[in-house]
């Protein structure tokens, strides 16, 4: 499963860079705001730090005409770039026209398996689920990945299933479970999959002992 980081910080992308295991970075409108930096500036910053990477950038507008205007302007920034478009009627129709013209997209804001089948039929590359707004609600917002997953295989899609508003490491690990192709999260959820007590515990007898038995390497 890939990882992406979920964010619009350049330095948390280079210091997830940096673990060797990221594979893209999403945006979305807000999180550019938060980087106090210009939209074309950030993105192509964090194309550089993630060579090869998929680094989805969102568009704005919400009228067709205008969204395939600034769609084209941002996927020409760029060979990483793929273009992030809300699941909306002109979104959808936006996605068609772009996967026609070979351009990737990451439809967003999605929360049912009707609204992932739209964006499949329309040549999405990634479909974006949103689990933890949906458990917000006290419904499972897992159910609606797995329906999608299902979807896609059944059908023989080419989306990838891609799941956002990741809240904790649990929702990664239901991911897996789901057979999801992308988990996008804020650095401090990929931070925390590192993580186990046992690990901690374990790590600090072998050095004790090793300390202990006065060794050296080399």
């Amino acid at each position: 499963m890939k990882l992406f980081l979920d964010t619009g910080d350049l330095s948390e992308v280079r210091r997830a860079a940096e673990w060797g295991v990221l594979d893209g970075v999403t945006t979305n409108p807000t999180l550019i705001a938060k980087s106090g930096k210009g939209f074309k500036e950030t993105v192509l910053a964090i194309c550089e730090a993630v060579p090869g990477g998929a680094i989805s950038a969102e568009v704005v507008a919400t009228d067709y005409d205008l969204m395939l205007k600034e769609a084209l302007e941002i996927a020409s920034w760029h060979e990483q770039i793929v273009v992030k478009v809300p699941l909306i009627e002109p979104g959808v129709r936006l996605v068609s026209t772009l996967a026609d013209q070979g351009i990737r997209t990451n439809v967003t804001l999605v929360f049912t398996v009707t609204q992932a089948l739209m964006a499949a039929k329309a040549g999405a590359t990634y479909i974006s689920n949103f689990v933890g707004r949906v458990d917000d609600l006290a419904t499972d917002g897992m159910a609606a990945v797995q329906e999608t997953v299902d979807m896609v295989d059944t059908y023989g899609f080419e989306s990838e299933v891609l799941v956002a508003s990741v809240r904790h490491p649990l929702h990664v690990t239901q991911a897996v479970a789901a057979g999801a192709h992308v988990a996008t999260m804020p650095l401090k959820v990929m931070e925390m999959m590192f993580n186990h007590p046992l690990t901690d515990i374990g790590l600090r007898r072998f050095l004790d002992d090793w300390n202990a038995a006065g060794l050296t390497i080399g």
